[in-house]
């Protein structure tokens, strides 16, 4: 049960938008695109996302300035800033945590955008149905564990050989 990254692509420029929204999904993420700026930062007030992905020169608004206004919503929301420039001045990627221009290889890309997304943390209480088969018994509920694969891991502070042979034991 793995829930894939999602991401707001903005891009006013629909055949790099398609582009990249197809690459992107066939990566493993859940990609939702839009080309207006000012309908992106509408989504944002109503929607939650786990990275932004933006084009810098669009109309209406650039991606820096967007950036601006996501980080006002939403602080710890990463966001990305792609365009055709090989450098911008520091104060155009105040609000941007990485910034991909001219020359950039795709797969720094998705490696920064994976690096900028910690994986989803779900916590007991969370599931339905309460604990999942296999977890060892006394647990409190507020304990968290993480999705690996199809098997749930808890984070129980024991060192990686323990954990492992308990990984192996379910």
């Amino acid at each position: 049960m793995d829930t894939p990254t999602t991401v707001l692509y903005v891009d006013d420029n629909p055949k790099s938008n398609r582009l990249l929204t197809s690459v992107l999904e066939d990566s493993g993420f859940r990609v939702i695109s839009k080309y207006d700026p000012v309908e992106a930062l509408a989504l944002c007030r109503r929607t939650s996302f786990d990275l932004i992905l933006l084009d810098y020169e669009m109309p209406k608004m650039t991606g820096a300035e967007l950036s601006r206004e996501i980080k006002y919503l939403m602080p710890d929301l990463p966001v990305v800033l792609i365009s055709g420039r090989t450098h911008m001045p520091q104060e155009e990627l105040e609000f941007v945590d990485a910034h991909f221009g001219f020359g950039t290889v795709l797969d720094d890309l998705l490696w920064t955008m994976r690096i900028l997304t910690p994986p989803k943390v779900v916590t007991l209480s969370g599931l339905p149905g309460g604990l999942p088969t296999g977890l060892p018994s006394g647990l409190p509920t507020k304990d968290r564990i993480a999705h690996h694969g199809s098997r749930y891991r808890p984070h129980t502070g024991q060192d990686h050989a323990t954990e492992a042979r308990w990984a192996d034991s379910t």
